[in-house]
Order: structure tokens, then sequence, then C-alpha cells
């Protein structure tokens, strides 16, 4: 006879994890923590080893995996096949050569102490990979998105996000037969390629009609009921073919990200996810044994600066083999040092997998003593990781310092018709960043020490120097220039150089994004091609116009736009001849 759940069975649980929640999320933020980290200390201090409030149950689990399942729908929304075209260079060469270092030291001294090649594996993977919520947040707050370093850094979480999905597969099926492992991965290998097909053809014959059909119906709440619908049903179906939960939700969320709904359906799914998320955290931290992590805290602190430090030190040495400045690779392997959610997650499997097989008579696949230290040293050092991303901006920007003299001439190569850029300002990072995706040769400088050291700490390369400086702009080869960029528009500095321009510099194009119409009519009183900035991104009217003036097609420059307002998280500004996806459908 099943067992009949009373509603205090299922309610208790519930509550405790909301209102612990919360109080963590509020703690965390009065604090100035990780909300991570907030999440795993208050699992420690309602788990069984402190204050035993609840009990770990089918129904804890449950919530904690479905926390697993949102958060890779949200990942699996961010990586769109157009995204992946584009970058290639990254998830084939950085990405990769990333991993592969900051992973290697961790599988070596994981089977030097004990573990088996298996464990080792799934584990020292897990640590190699970095925080996507970690990183995404640092990236955010220091304005990173659309720089060289911002965007190589996503392309790198996406390719470690992917990786994460086919480790979890092979994490979950350390629990039975070793030797089954190989047929178990290529098994699922298979069904996920399968699986992947099938999301590509619903992403363009069902999600974007359904989506379509509900944005007309202007009803919220079914738009909310669809999101959540897609996301469990595929997470559901995945299960029931032999694969994850997570798997399932990934596909559902690239179905997602190629339609138009990405940011709406990213919206209604995130209150789940954040919940959900600190669920799974609150679990993680029950599982910690406060006693032996008492005792071994030394280990607990040893543990999680060798994260920190040898992620750094590989990563640094992967990225500057794929050729990236000092400065820049400097910034990006602090930046990715941390531990990883992957990692808890993995933890969790093998802790299951563990008590499975104890309770059968086999020895655990890891020992609780050392899923404790594990558990709290990434803990620890998603905490420390804002500390370290600053000592790691400061590095780099004291590295780039160091370059501050080099010559602006030595950034062209013979041959080059550059287009120069003066000023690493918002508008002028866009008109580099709108060059570099269509490979047109430029000439970046600034003579603002602290714009100079950000950008080329940024991954930009910029040299030193002053737009006003005759000597430089010949230097540099403005005779032969496509055109120039002004990102700081002085209006006294321009209309006193318009006539020298004008006289040596015969009909060299001149764009500047300024704030407002009647600034747009002093710059094109001088012959300047202004354009009045409106919005998110800044300068990306200018960027746009500068891409037209040297040749760029009209449909190449639309979608170069759509995918910044995408990557700066606006919509798209709506046209005549653009309708919302309501009016379209």
């Amino acid at each position: 006879m099943a067992t009949v759940l009373s509603p205090v069975d299922v309610l208790t649980p519930i509550v405790v994890l909301l209102g612990v929640g919360a109080a963590a999320a509020i703690a965390s933020r009065t604090v100035r923590i990780n909300p991570i980290v907030g999440y795993l200390l208050a699992g420690v201090l309602i788990g069984p080893y402190a204050l035993g409030l609840i009990e770990e149950s089918r129904l804890t689990q449950l919530l904690a995996e479905l926390g697993v399942v949102f958060l890779l729908f949200d990942i699996g929304m961010q990586v769109s096949m157009r995204e992946l075209k584009e970058s290639r260079r990254d998830l084939l060469g950085l990405a990769p050569a990333h991993l592969v270092a900051t992973a290697a030291p961790f599988v070596l001294i994981l089977v030097a102490i004990g573990l088996s090649w298996p464990v080792a594996l799934a584990i020292g993977i897990s640590l190699g990979i970095s925080s996507t919520a970690v990183v995404a947040r640092l990236m955010a707050e220091r304005g990173l998105g659309s720089c060289p370093l911002g965007r190589s850094t996503t392309h790198v979480l996406i390719f470690q996000d992917i990786i994460g999905i086919f480790l979890l597969i092979f994490a979950s099926a350390l629990g039975g037969d070793p030797a089954s492992i190989p047929l178990t991965m290529a098994i699922a290998a298979g069904q996920a390629m399968i699986a992947f097909g099938a999301a590509l053809v619903a992403a363009r014959y069902l999600v974007g009609p359904m989506f379509r059909t509900l944005a007309n119906t202007e009803n919220s709440e079914a738009f909310t009921a669809a999101t959540l619908l897609l996301c469990l049903g595929a997470a559901l179906a995945t299960f029931q073919i032999g694969l994850s939960l997570t798997l399932g939700a990934f596909l559902a969320g690239l179905a997602v990200s190629s339609t138009a709904f990405r940011h709406q359906i990213q919206t209604e799914s995130g209150p789940f996810r954040g919940l959900l998320l600190s669920f799974f955290f609150i679990s993680v931290g029950m599982m910690i044994d406060v006693p032996a992590l008492i005792a071994n805290l030394p280990l607990v602190i040893l543990a999680a600066a060798a994260i920190l430090i040898l992620k750094t030190a590989a990563g640094y040495a992967a990225v500057r083999l794929v050729g990236w400045s000092v400065p820049g690779a400097t910034q990006l392997t602090f930046l990715m040092a941390q531990g990883s959610e992957f990692t808890l997650v993995v933890l969790s499997m093998l802790a299951v997998a563990s008590s499975s097989a104890v309770a059968a008579g086999t020895p655990a696949l890891l020992p609780p003593l050392m899923e404790t230290i594990f558990v709290a040293a990434v803990a620890l050092s998603l905490a420390a990781a804002p500390f370290w991303a600053g000592a790691g901006m400061r590095l780099a920007r004291w590295l780039a310092r160091r370059k501050q003299t080099e010559s602006a001439a030595s950034t062209m190569t013979p041959g080059d018709s550059p287009v120069i850029v003066f000023g690493m300002t918002p508008a002028g990072r866009l008109a580099v960043d709108a060059l570099r995706d269509h490979d047109i040769a430029f000439v970046a400088l600034d003579n603002d020490p602290e714009r100079f050291l950000a950008a080329t700490a940024d991954g930009y390369t910029v040299a030193f120097g002053d737009a006003a400086n005759l000597r430089l702009i010949e230097a540099i080869g403005a005779n032969k220039a496509r055109a120039v960029v002004i990102g700081m528009p002085r209006y006294e500095v321009s209309a006193s150089m318009t006539p020298v321009i004008n006289q040596r510099f015969a009909g060299l194009e001149r764009y500047v994004a300024v704030d407002t119409k009647t600034d747009v009519e002093r710059f094109e009183g001088l012959g300047m091609n202004a354009y009045h900035s409106m919005g998110e991104p800044v300068g990306i009217e200018m960027a746009a116009g500068m891409l037209r003036g040297l040749g760029i097609g009209d449909d190449d420059v639309s979608n170069w736009m759509i995918r910044e307002y995408d990557r700066f998280g606006q919509a798209t500004p709506k046209t005549e001849a653009e309708p919302s996806p309501a009016e379209a459908a």
C-alpha cells in the first residue's frame, strides 16, 4: 500500500527551505558575500549536523534537482547556433585549451591521493569549469560584457557549460559497473545527438509558432505556463529515454535561443530558476559534516587556495599560448579561477552513488570526509571570487601601464588601410567591436591613462596617444586611413583641427557620436558624420553608419546591430519595417 503524505509532511520542508533561503539571500546581500555561499551556510545551519530542522527526503532532493534543471534551461537559452558559429575561434581554441590546462592538474592530484580514474576525471574536470553564475555577475558589475575579454569569457563559459552537460551524464554512470561506463557514455552520446537534432527541429516548427500564438493572446499566465511546460516537459522526455533531466532542460533552452522570445522566456523562468537553485545549494550545505569540517579547516583553506592558484596559473599559460596579451590573459584567468556549480552537482551525485555502494557492501566512490572538504573548498573559492577577480584587474592594469609608452605606429602592419579610432569610450569601444566583427583593420588610440589601461586590460589592442598630435596622426598613417572615429567628441579640438585635416588628409571621413541634436548640427557643420546616441549600447548608430560608409551591406549591418542589442540585453528598437513578434504573427 502506498504511503500517503500529509500536508504537514509536504509543506514543512518547503516552508523551512523558503524561509531559510530568503533569510540567506538577505544576509548575503547585507554582508556582501556571494549568495551561493550564503545558501550553502544556510544548508549547514538547518542540516542534520547542526540544528536538524529538516531531514533530507525525496521531496527535498527533487526540489534540488529542479534547481539544476532550470539552471541548465537558462544556459541553453544563451547558446544560439549563431553564437556558436561566430565564436568558433574561441570554442575550438581558447576554451578547450583553458579547460584542459585547468582540469589536468586536479585530475592528477586526485588520482595521486587515491581516487579512481573515473571519479578523479569527473571531479577534476568539474573543478576546471568556472561558475557561470559568478563570472556573469562579475562581468556585469564591471561592464565587461561587450569587450574582447567579456566576449571570449562568455564563449569559454558556453563551451564549459556544454561539456558540463556530458560530465553530468558521465557522473551519473559512475554508480554502476565501471566496465560498462564506455558503453553507457557511447549510448548517451548517441541519444544526446538525436535529442539535439530534435531540439533544432522543435525550435523551428514548434517552439517559435507556439510562443507567437501565446504572444497574440496577451495572456501572461499562459506564457508562464508554457515556459514551465517546455522546460519540465523536455526534462521529463530525456529522463524517460535514459538521459538526465538536465540535458532535456538544456535542449529546451537551446530551442528557445533562436526565437524572438528568448528574453521574455528568460524573464518568466528567472524567479523559478533563482528559487529552486537556492534549494539546491541549501541541500548541498545540508550534506556538509560540520564536526569533520571544523577538524579539517586547514585542509579546506589549502584546497580552496589550490583551486584559485592552480586554475589561475594553468589557465594563464593556456590563454597566452593561444595568443592573448599579458594584461588580457591575466584578467581573464583571475576572473575564471573559482570553482563551479557543476562541481557541487557532481559531488552530490557521487555522494548518492557512494551511499548506494556502501549499502550494497562495496567501497564508497568518494569518502564522506573528502566530499565535505571539496564542497567547503568550492564554496570558499566562490566567496573569494570577487576579491580574486578584483586583484586580477588591478594586476592587469599594472601590466598594461608598462606598455603605455609603446608607439601607436607599432600596432599597424605594412599595407594596412586602417580605420583610426581615437578614444576608448563606450562609443569608441563599440566602433572597434564593429570593425573587429567585420575583419576591418583599425588602429585604436587613447590619451586618457585610465581609459587606456582599462581597454588594454579588457583585451583591446590600444596605443597611447593624443588625437590632437598631428605628428602622431601622420605616423599612424592617416594619409591612407579609410576613416577616423572620434570616441571622445571635443568640439573645440575638432573645430581647430578641421582645416588642417581637410588640407593634409583630403576626403578623410570622420565619424562621431554625440548626446544632443544640437551637437549633431555643430559637428556636421565641420563636415563630420555625426550621430545622435539615444540609448544602449552607446554609439551604435554611429558604428552602423561607419560600417555602411565602409561598404558593409545593409543586411549585414542590421544583423550586427541585432546581435549587439541582444548582447547588451536590449530589445531591438522597433521601426515601421520591424513589427513586434506579436504583430508579425
